[in-house]
């Protein structure tokens, strides 16, 4: 693989749901980043070709089950997808790059590590799990080979997301810790210069909502998280992200540059109780540590 040319892997719905977030996020890579780029959209696809197929009506391909988004298990396959050569930089769609990507590009990857992470010690801020977070990671391909599941198995096992997960929390000299500011969960303390990314991490405060639900609903269908919406708490954000997507369009992006035929339903788990995380929700996180204590 050419180290020259930045390899983003990007995890989004296959039904046409994160458009918005896909111009977004594509137009804040190229603002921002000094190399070249190529980005690889991870979308299910119904065509037995393709990496990503997936059938669950026959139980073939990727096995989403019990996945929280569209997307959540394709992270793991991203270093036999490079032939385990070089490196591969791994994000959510629900990513604004406010800094030049090459700086993660080139984060070093030293002993016993396979991948690039916020880790335990940053995760525990931030929400009751205390996983390593990996929906903006760099890969080291050639490490991963003797670690990471084939891709045979995790598109058959519904359980092999959280295996990986459960892996890399028990090994934590699997992962290289990096700053906060390359995954930067909804703002955390950090004013808008200190951020080089914004993951706008909250399913139900994302700031596409206003636009793609509008639009979803225009053409009959559905987004694919279905728990409740509601308002982000940070007003400066919310005009970032509207800012970076009237530039988009302004500069000749368009939504349907990133429409694929879509792929219609697959199985995944409920969002219906989902609870969103500290920074967004910090009366929630109170009120369920209180119970917790009191129970």
């Amino acid at each position: 693989m050419n180290n020259d040319i930045i390899k983003v892997f990007v995890g989004c719905d296959p039904n046409n749901c994160d458009l918005e977030q896909m111009m977004v996020l594509d137009y804040s890579i190229h603002k921002n980043t000094s190399l070249p780029v190529e980005i690889v959209w991870m979308q299910l696809s119904r065509d037995p070709k393709s990496y990503w197929y997936s059938n669950p009506e026959k139980g073939e391909g990727w096995n989403t089950t019990k996945w929280a988004t569209p997307f959540s298990g394709f992270r793991w396959a991203i270093p036999e997808y490079c032939d385990y050569s070089g490196k591969a930089i791994y994000m959510d769609s629900d990513v604004v790059i406010l800094g030049d990507l090459a700086e993660l590009w080139h984060h070093p990857i030293d002993g016993q590590s396979i991948v690039a992470a916020k880790t335990n010690a940053d995760m525990t801020r931030l929400c009751t799990c205390t996983c390593t977070c990996t929906c903006t990671c760099i890969w080291d391909c050639d490490n991963a080979k003797s670690t990471i599941l084939p891709v045979e198995q995790l598109r058959q096992y519904p359980d092999s997301h959280q295996k990986m997960m459960d892996l890399l929390q028990e090994n934590p000299q699997l992962v290289e810790p990096y700053q906060d500011s390359y995954n930067c969960i909804d703002g955390e303390e950090l004013a808008i210069e200190d951020i080089k990314i914004l993951h706008y991490s909250d399913m139900g405060t994302q700031f596409s909502h206003k636009y793609s639900i509008a639009r979803l609903h225009e053409e009959e269908s559905e987004h694919w998280f279905d728990g409740k919406i509601m308002a982000h708490p940070r007003q400066e954000l919310i005009e970032l992200f509207d800012s970076y997507y009237n530039e988009a369009l302004a500069s000749g992006y368009q939504l349907d540059n990133y429409r694929v035929n879509s792929f219609g339903k697959f199985p995944k788990k409920t969002n219906r109780r989902y609870k969103g995380n500290k920074i967004t929700r910090p009366s929630s996180f109170k009120s369920f540590f209180s119970r917790l204590l009191n129970s």
